[in-house]
C-alpha cells in the first residue's frame, strides 16, 4: 500500500491538499488519530438538490501520530469496484473498531439507484477492506455514523433528506414521489439501529429519532435552523449522548442531549455557523484530555461545493454538557 507524507497541518487548515476530503469521521485507535473520510472528484457537472454532483468512487484512509504530526494519506482502502451491489456515490463513511477489527460502515447506491449501508472488513485501521457481499438487510439512505457503547452495543446513525431519500422511505418501501414533511408537520429525525456482534445485520427494527424542542414537542419541519437534515454523529460526555448533526439548508452544525442512545433529544445548541461551500458534515472526538470537531469546507476549491476540504479545530464542551459555538474563520487565543 502506498503511503503519501503530506504537509504538516495546523488547526482550521485543509488536512490534504493533493485529494479532494469531505465527511470526515475522526477516531483515537491504539493511541493514533484515523480520519474516514469521503473523497470528491473534480467534474464540471453542475449542482442539483439531488446531490448528482458528489461523485465519490472511493475512500483513503488519512492518519497522524498526532495533531501535531504529518498527515499520511494511507492510499486506496475501498473502491466502488470492490463491491459487489453498488454502482455509484460512495458517500460519507464511519469506522469502529470491534473484537480486534475494523468495520469501515459506507452508504452507496445501489443498480436501482437506491441508497443502502454496506459494511466492510480489515485487520488495520488503514484498511484495504474487504466488502461484506450485500448491503445491510433493511437499511437505507445516506451518512452511517456508528457508536460503540461502554457496554458493548454497537449503534448506527443514519439518514439524509433531499438526495439522500430519507424522506422516500416512510411507507416502508421506496418512494421517490413520498411527501416531504414541511411547514408544522414534525420533522424527520435520523434513523437509528442496533448492529449485531459481527457487523453484517442489524438486529433492532430501523427506527426514526426524534428531536425535541425545548417544550419538548417534536421539531418542525419548517423549523430550518434546527430540523435534522442529514450528517448525525453521537458522542458521549458524562453518561449523557450528545446527538449532532447538519440542518443542510441552513449550513448550521446543531446538538441535542439525551439520556439513551435512541433518545428522545432535546434540541441545545449550535456547535458550527456556516463555513464555506454548500454545508458541512463533521465529528466529535476526543484526543487525550481534550475535544476537537473534524468537519470540511470548499477553501481549496474556492467554493466549489463538491471539491471539498478536510480541516479540525478544537471544541469547548463545559461540565454540563453544553458546548460553545464555533465561527469558523474567527480564532480565540
Amino acid at each position: 500500500m502506498q503511503k503519501i507524507k503530506l504537509s504538516r497541518p495546523n488547526e482550521r487548515t485543509p488536512l490534504v491538499r493533493e485529494i479532494y476530503t469531505a465527511d470526515p469521521s475522526a477516531h483515537v485507535f491504539n493511541g493514533k488519530i484515523y480520519i474516514y473520510p469521503s473523497h470528491d472528484f473534480a467534474h464540471d457537472c453542475p449542482d442539483d438538490d439531488n446531490g448528482d454532483q458528489y461523485i465519490m468512487q472511493d475512500y483513503h484512509v488519512l492518519s497522524m501520530d498526532s495533531l501535531d504530526s504529518e498527515c499520511i494519506d494511507n492510499g486506496l482502502a475501498l473502491s466502488e469496484d470492490d463491491v459487489p451491489w453498488v454502482k455509484n456515490q460512495m458517500w460519507a463513511p464511519d469506522c469502529v473498531c470491534k473484537n480486534g477489527r475494523y468495520y469501515l460502515v459506507f452508504p452507496a447506491k445501489d443498480y436501482n439507484g437506491q441508497f443502502h449501508i454496506g459494511v466492510a472488513v480489515s485487520d488495520s485501521p488503514v484498511g484495504p477492506f474487504k466488502p461484506q457481499e450485500n448491503f445491510i438487510k433493511g437499511s437505507y439512505s445516506i451518512d452511517p455514523a456508528v457508536l460503540v457503547d461502554d457496554d458493548g452495543h454497537t449503534y448506527c446513525y443514519y439518514g439524509g433528506l433531499w438526495g439522500g431519500q430519507l424522506e422516500m422511505w416512510q411507507s416502508g418501501s421506496f418512494d421517490p414521489n413520498a411527501h416531504r414533511p414541511e411547514g408544522d408537520e414534525p420533522a424527520l429525525g435520523p434513523m437509528f439501529a442496533e448492529f449485531n456482534d459481527e457487523m453484517d445485520a442489524f438486529i433492532t427494527e430501523p427506527k426514526h429519532l426524534q428531536i425535541l424542542d425545548e417544550n419538548g414537542e417534536p421539531l418542525k419541519a419548517g423549523d430550518e435552523d434546527r430540523r435534522y437534515f442529514e450528517g448525525p454523529w453521537m458522542h458521549k460526555f458524562n453518561g449523557k449522548y450528545y446527538l449532532s448533526y447538519s440542518t443542510g439548508t441552513t449550513h448550521y452544525l446543531c446538538y441535542a442531549e439525551g439520556e439513551k442512545p435512541d433518545g428522545p433529544f432535546t434540541y441545545k445548541g449550535r456547535i458550527m455557523e456556516p463555513v464555506l461551500g454548500w454545508t458541512t458534515h463533521h465529528s466529535i472526538v476526543k484526543i487525550g484530555d481534550d475535544w476537537y470537531l473534524f468537519y470540511h469546507d470548499c477553501e481549496l476549491s474556492g467554493g466549489v461545493t463538491h471539491e471539498r476540504c478536510v480541516k479540525y479545530t478544537k471544541l469547548n464542551i463545559h461540565e454540563d454538557g453544553t458546548i460553545d459555538t464555533i465561527i469558523p474563520y474567527e480564532f480565540e487565543r
